[in-house]
């Protein structure tokens, strides 16, 4: 997305410049004093920004940008470059309506402004189509509408503000995420989301149009989420969220996409944000290179110990839990050369265990004489280069590096009650360099057809030793390997008229390992009976890789080392969705989708009397022979009941109906892990402004209520658990139960003030409100031999204050 700004007036950039030198002789911390000893006074703000064509990214001239319901009206033109500025804004919730002619008016409601930080907004606006037969008023429902006009069903866009507003969001996408109809989070202690029943590991992560690694701290191998993601939403820009029915731009997916885009750092102006809380430290800063370039920067670094939750009482166990991240945007454009971004971000997470002196507790567990170690480490870089050319159209070229790094060391403590001995370490490297290429061209008002490529470079090594019955560690596993993807996509968009828009493409997925393919058709279509009902309807074959790993397990046969699963196909899934969206007002509208997903080459166990299916799991890989010969479908009806924020209330009613199976290699349909049947979300809040005497205050109440049916499982096997001294299942009722159906209450309270240049938020999140003890599976205590519960996170208070100045 391209976020400009334009310059102040010289008035103004005098003003600027005397108050930037003083700032240069304070420190920060005399700054936020000073800040916050102003005197409040009727606060205002900037608001700034560039006015684009959503297809072509051209810049509009003479655009007018009214601020709505103020008296004087304050409004804007755009200039030559598209970018516009708006002075003396007062701080709040405030709306914008954005003109042009031959183009439909745009309307941005509800955007907080605050004082502390100016406001840059990017406008896309879609040109109208000449059609002297009819003449449709488009709805101002705007704001969940894609920022891809490719996506036609099954995506939504998401902002900042509800990545930070939302109850128990705690500025994670994926949590934000579990708020939207068909999307189930599958474990307190985590962010993996089954998105219509699949697995988390069918979702698909993107930034700035390019696949990236799995961006959470504490994740494991093979899975596409982990404890709290990377990435801060301070460094976020709105972005997109497909569940289904993907466009055709799109691959290497089965359940879902998270298309995501930053921000970019503030041109004019130096700002800052710093956050602190029992979640840790967060700081950001923003601002030009130099004056008189566009150019900016945007830096973010957040360190965390979660150990403060102990301290305050919540049961976390006794393991010490660690991370940091660092991730930025700088923004670098030029005037022939067209617009360049470096981008990137990297996140290192530990937990750590220490054993127990008393040697009496390892009878109790053996784990009381271990020590610990898991670790996650995940990165990546790249830039990007975006060039505009004269016949409305643009070529947006990336190269990215990106990497990620597991392991788990464990130490066994002597009876000397001194001496460490290692008996198991595991150590997993991931690596990929990606090279994408994609032009878009705008042929008119009514035809766009984008187009582009992406090249993988795939590099993977895993190690493992443990001791078994000897005083040595054994390596088990010595494996490495490199592949290469190859993709390829075509996509053309035309408006018949002004009520129907279609959409037809192709994707091409290649592993080169194996040359395993997909050609993948996309088609979708869009009709507005009128400005208040609209139907769609999406077809898409949709393809996926395996986990690396998988393709390079090695297995001993007859003393030769074969790897039995390097010829394995790619899991292939035909989605079908059909959707009707009922806009009741300006404010709030109904949507209700149903679909059908027929998953096939599905790698299953080669073993005839197996039940295992990749399709149940969520991290790590297998280490038997597999092949693709299962099956899976799953289908629904969701509905959405929604209020975007009017009167400074909003809420979003999510509710999924929905079954999951799977078939087996022992020719048996099951139930998948996932298959909860059922969901109901009910996401709200409340802000209430309070302006006395000068001081302009925001107060806000949010919920979050959640009621899904269990998850499903195997259940264990009693007599034969206790007979073998380990874990055994009963594979007859694979995934044939289902734990407590899951209820959870979240709720946040927040306070805003917005002093003279300065806006200070103070929150509190408290998870699961009434510490309900959800069931979160079973396992064999071989001291005990006894089945016992896992239940999943209890009460817990995060509180946070953070200052934007």
């Amino acid at each position: 997305m391209i976020q400009a700004c334009i310059q102040r007036n010289k008035v103004e950039s005098k003003c600027s410049n005397k108050n930037s030198k003083k700032m240069k002789t304070k420190s920060l911390v005399m700054a936020l004093l000073g800040l916050l000893s102003m005197n409040l006074s009727a606060q205002t703000q900037t608001v700034r920004g560039v006015v684009v064509d959503k297809i072509a990214q051209s810049p509009i001239p003479g655009a007018t940008v009214v601020v709505l319901n103020l008296d004087p009206v304050i409004h804007s033109m755009s200039d030559e470059e598209g970018k516009f500025n708006l002075q003396n804004v007062p701080v709040g919730n405030q709306s914008f309506l954005i003109t042009y002619s031959g183009y439909k008016e745009v309307v941005l409601q509800n955007i907080p402004v605050n004082a502390g930080k100016e406001l840059v907004l990017n406008v896309n606006m879609e040109e109208e189509i000449d059609d002297l037969d009819e003449v449709v008023v488009t709805a101002k429902v705007e704001k969940n509408k894609p920022l891809n006009e490719l996506s036609t069903v099954s995506t939504r866009t998401f902002s900042v503000e509800e990545t930070q507003r939302f109850a128990a969001a705690v500025n994670d996408p994926a949590r934000m995420a579990s708020s939207f109809a068909g999307v189930v989070t599958a474990g307190d202690g985590n962010n993996h989301i089954s998105i219509r029943g699949n697995s988390p590991n069918g979702l698909l992560w993107r930034m700035e149009g390019v696949e990236i690694p799995n961006p959470n701290h504490f994740s494991n191998v093979g899975t596409s989420g982990g404890g709290i993601s990377i990435l801060s939403s301070q460094l976020l820009s709105n972005s997109d969220f497909s569940t289904g029915a993907f466009a055709s731009e799109y691959g290497n997916a089965l359940s879902g996409v998270f298309d995501l885009r930053l921000r970019k750092g503030n041109n004019e102006k130096r700002e800052y944000t710093v956050q602190l809380g029992l979640l840790g430290m967060d700081v950001a800063a923003e601002g030009p290179f130099k004056k008189g370039y566009d150019g900016s920067y945007l830096i973010n670094y957040r360190y965390s110990t979660l150990s403060l939750l102990g301290k305050v009482g919540v049961p976390l166990g006794d393991a010490i839990t660690n991370f940091q991240d660092l991730s930025f945007n700088l923004s670098l454009p030029t005037k022939r050369l067209g617009k360049f971004t470096v981008f990137g971000f990297g996140g290192l997470s530990y937990q750590t265990t220490e054993s127990s002196q008393d040697s009496l507790r390892w009878k109790e567990d053996a784990f009381y004489r271990l020590n610990t170690n898991f670790y996650s480490n995940t990165g990546a870089v790249g830039v990007t280069n975006m060039k505009l050319f004269k016949n409305q159209s643009y070529l947006k070229t990336a190269l990215v590096f990106s990497g990620t790094e597991n392991g788990y060391e464990q130490d066994e403590l002597q009876t000397d009650l001194t001496t460490l001995k290692r008996d198991y370490e595991q150590r997993f490297l991931q690596n990929k360099m990606t090279l994408s290429s994609v032009y878009t061209w705008k042929m008119n008002a009514k035809s766009n057809i984008r187009t582009g490529f992406i090249l993988n470079q795939l590099g993977y090594e895993l190690k493992q030793r443990s001791m078994e019955d000897t005083n040595v560690l054994i390596t088990q596993i010595a494996e490495s390997g490199s592949t290469q993807t190859f993709q390829a996509f075509f996509q053309w968009n035309y408006r018949l008229t002004e009520k129907l828009t279609t959409n037809v493409g192709m994707h091409y997925l290649q592993l080169l390992l194996n040359n395993s393919t997909a050609f993948e058709p996309r088609a979708s279509l869009k009709y507005d009976f009128n400005q208040k009902h609209h139907v769609t309807l999406g077809y898409g074959l949709h393809s996926q890789l395996q986990p690396i790993g998988i393709y390079f397990t090695e297995q001993d046969q007859n003393g030769v080392a074969t790897r039995p699963n390097e010829n394995l196909k790619l899991s292939k899934a035909h989605h079908l969705v059909v959707g009707y969206d009922w806009v009741f007002s300006e404010h709030s509208h109904v949507k209700t989708e149903v679909y059908y997903q027929h998953l096939f080459n599905v790698p299953i166990s080669a073993n005839p009397m197996s039940t295992y299916s990749i399709l149940n799991s969520t991290d790590g890989f297998p280490d038997e022979q597999l092949t693709n010969k299962g099956f899976g479908r799953n289908y629904g009806l969701e509905l959405t009941y929604e209020r975007f924020m009017f009167k400074n209330f909003y809420y979003l009613l999510s509710s999924s109906l929905y079954e999951s199976k799977f078939k087996a290699a022992d020719g048996n349909w099951y139930n998948t892990r996932f298959n909860t049947n059922y969901a109901v979300t009910l996401t709200m809040g409340k802000e209430w402004p309070i302006d006395r005497k000068g001081k302009n205050r925001t107060l806000g109440f949010n919920i979050k209520s959640v009621y899904v049916g269990g998850f499903r499982y195997t259940p264990i096997d009693l007599n034969a658990s206790i007979a073998a001294g380990e874990t055994k299942f009963v594979d007859a009722q694979t995934y044939g139960k289902r734990t407590p159906d899951y209820y959870r209450l979240d709720i946040r309270f927040s306070l805003k003030r917005n002093y003279k240049k300065l806006t200070s938020t103070f929150a509190i999140d408290i998870q699961n409100t009434t510490n309900r003890k959800n069931v979160g599976g079973q396992y064999f205590d071989e001291n005990t031999g006894e089945v016992k519960y896992l239940y999943q996170t209890p009460l817990i208070p995060i509180v946070s204050y953070r200052l934007e100045f």
